[in-house]
This record gives structure tokens, sequence and C-alpha cells, in this order.
């Protein structure tokens, strides 16, 4: 059987499968799942196109994974087959640990990061396949002494950053997210064990950086988005709540598992097959169906959570400079504890009205900066250019969120 077969990808063109065991890895059902989780949640609210998934993601990183060795070892890098199969399997794999919707419900189902998720799912694959992924986890854990291979993975110039920017740009149509990724993947090259980016690279760099930055703030941090995902959020957490608390609420037999219990990485680390094994089955599929179920719970605030998701009827978001003054948010929620009639306990509430914050920094300054190599062989930080105008800083917007139904101006 051929396994280097050839995909076609609406953004890249053709992808080719560059090893037999690649092919091996994307047929499991551990990543065949990926398909059914939705790269950027429930995004697809506010920019209808926005319906690609993690599957998508993961064989894009892959694509440019291989552009980047192909380029630095035209330079004269070393990589070996090996390291190649390695890095590329790293890539594939890298977010294998993600959960329903994607980010929207990390730490709510299960109280653990899936970066630590995604080695737990190559740590079992690598048992399926004997060892094979040894070399790959190693370098996704930046235990490997080529530092640069585990930078193509994860830096602040990764293939990871470089595909979803590209492809979220793609799907939702906003054009300011588009970014010379081919152009940059050629500027790449290796010193000192470090990755770093040829002078003349510089500007698409920051163009780069300038569209993860339009990104986050017009599509990731949207203001509906973020009402869309703190119902979804606020749903999983009533129907937890109430599970927990002995009432009956509908649930896939891998979503009842994390409703039933919270779970941590000392749980997982104790209950290590049997956490795997619902997770691996958990995807958007099981999220959809108990909303859809909930719509008709007795729980009126699981009830009404679950149908403005449905429906589309999102909960009202203002976004703020500073924090949100609580005597305001304490005024929305006597205006709609009017509204209801006076029957709803303060506990009720905290599910309909409440605060928060989202932050993103445009780059950060550290050990892990953008390294930037001149024509005599020089090397310096892009912060460390005059003309490098990219803000470090740290951008923080509050936001408070209510039902649409309750009129501020009455």
């Amino acid at each position: 059987m051929n396994k280097r077969k050839i995909i076609n990808d609406p953004v890249y063109g053709f992808i080719t499968i560059p090893f037999e065991l690649v092919f091996d890895l994307m047929e499991h059902p551990i990543f065949q799942r990926l398909r059914r989780i939705k790269q950027l949640g429930l995004t697809h609210y506010v920019y209808p196109g926005a319906l690609h998934t993690r599957f998508h993601h993961a064989l894009g990183a892959m694509h440019l994974m291989i552009q980047a060795i192909k380029v630095l070892r035209d330079k004269g890098v070393e990589i070996t087959e090996e390291e190649a199969k390695a890095v590329i399997i790293a890539i594939l794999l890298h977010d294998i640990g993600h959960g329903p919707f994607s980010h929207t419900l990390e730490h709510t189902i299960i109280d653990i990061h899936h970066e630590d998720l995604s080695v737990f799912f190559m740590e079992k694959l690598n048992e399926s396949f004997d060892g094979a992924l040894d070399l790959a986890i190693k370098i996704f854990k930046k235990d490997y002494h080529k530092k640069f291979l585990y930078q193509l993975v994860s830096s602040q110039l990764d293939m990871d950053r470089m595909d979803y920017l590209n492809r979220d740009s793609f799907f939702t149509g906003v054009a300011e997210g588009v970014i010379g990724y081919d152009r940059i993947i050629n500027m790449l090259s290796v010193v000192d064990n470090e990755l770093v980016v040829e002078e003349k690279g510089i500007y698409s760099i920051e163009k780069f950086l300038l569209a993860r930055r339009i990104m986050y703030w017009q599509v990731y941090l949207h203001r509906t988005v973020l009402g869309a995902e703190q119902m979804l959020i606020r749903a999983l957490q009533r129907a937890k709540w109430l599970t927990q608390n002995g009432e009956k609420v509908f649930a896939s037999e891998s979503l009842a598992f994390f409703l039933k219990k919270d779970i941590s990485k000392k749980d997982l680390l104790e209950e290590k097959e049997e956490v795997l094994k619902h997770y691996a089955e958990l995807d958007d599929v099981d999220i959809v169906s108990g909303l859809k179920s909930w719509c008709n719970h007795n729980d009126k605030v699981l009830s009404y959570l679950s149908k403005g998701l449905i429906k589309r009827n999102l909960f009202q978001v203002e976004i703020k400079e500073t924090p949100i003054k609580s005597d305001y948010e304490l005024h929305i929620r006597h205006k709609l504890r009017n509204k209801l009639g006076g029957d709803i306990s303060d506990e009720d509430l905290e599910y309909l009205v409440f605060t928060g914050s989202e932050s993103n920094r445009t780059y950060s300054k550290g050990k892990q900066e953008i390294k930037v190599k001149f024509k005599d062989g020089r090397v310096k930080r892009i912060s460390d250019f005059s003309d490098f105008e990219i803000s470090p800083k740290s951008i923080t917007k509050f936001y408070i969120c209510y039902p649409k139904f309750l009129n501020l101006m009455d």
C-alpha cells in the first residue's frame, strides 16, 4: 500500500505525506479525532467560514515544517533523516491534546493544559508504535540537544503560529492576517544551535507579528466570539454542578465521565488509562449534542445558556480599557433580577452576569526572542533594532457579559 499520499489543501495546494510512519499516525483514531474539533471554537458565529479543524491545522503545520527542513538543509544545517522525521511528527502531533472547541473549554472539562495532554497522548502512541516516537517526544519536551528543532515546533516564530495565522486568515476572510510565510521560511537559518532569521527577512517578521496582533483582537478575542465562548464555558460549568449535585443531565458516556468528577493533573497520573480513554473519545459532537438536549432541561439557567448557543442568542458584551466597576456589575444584576421578577438566586446570577479580562502580548522579550543574522555573521535580537516598533507590552481589555434581553436604557 502506498502511504506517501498527496492531500489537496485549500491553503497550500498539494501536501505530500513524507514518511509511512506519518501516514500511520494520521490514520490512528486519536489523531482522526482532530477532524471533529474546530480550530477556532465558536468563531464561526462571527466569521461563518471559520469551520476548519485541528486536523487541517496539523497537516498545514507539518507541510511548513517540511519546507523549513529543506531550506535549512540547503543552507548547510545538519538535520539527519531521523531528526527530520521526528520534528515532523512533533509538529503533526503538537495539538493532539486539544479538547472540544479547542481553547474554549480548556480547564473547564479537565483542569490540565492541552500541551501536557499532548505529551500523554504522544507517549501512548509511542507504546503502540514500539518506541518510534522517542525522538519526537524529546524534541517536543525540549529535551533534545539541537535547540533549533524545538524552536521550529514552539517559539515566537514556529510552524504552528505560521500555519494558524495563514489558515485562520484564509477561512475567516480577514485579510489583515495574511503573512508572507514562504518568504519567512526561506529566510530561516541556524547560528550556534539557535533558529535565526536572515537580515533581509526582518520586515516580513514585523508584518508577521503585526498580523498576529490584529488577528487576536479582530478574530480570536472579538467581543461576540468572547460572549459565545463564555456562554459555552458556563453551560458546561452549570451542567457539571447539576450532575455533581445529583441532577440528571444528558451527556455522552465520555462527557458524563468529566461532568461527574473534577480531573486534575494528579488525577490523570493516578487514573491515566481511564482518563485518556474518555478524553480521546471527546469532541465537539459531544458538546453540541449535550447543548441540544439541555435546551429542554428543567434547570432554567442551563436551559437559557444552551438555547442561546444553539439559536445564537448570545450574551451582550461590553469591552472597557479599565476594570469593570463593581457597582456597575451590581447595577446590571439588580436590573436582571427585576426583569425576572426576583425569581433568581445570587448563585444563579453568577452564570448570567459576570466580568473578566483578556490579555495579549504582540511580542515577548526574553530568552525566546527572535534573532536576526547579519551578512557579516553578527546576531542581534530583533527588539534591539532602533526601528523595531512592535511593542512588547501586554495589552489587557476588560469585559462584562449579560443577557441581551436586558435593556440598560430602561
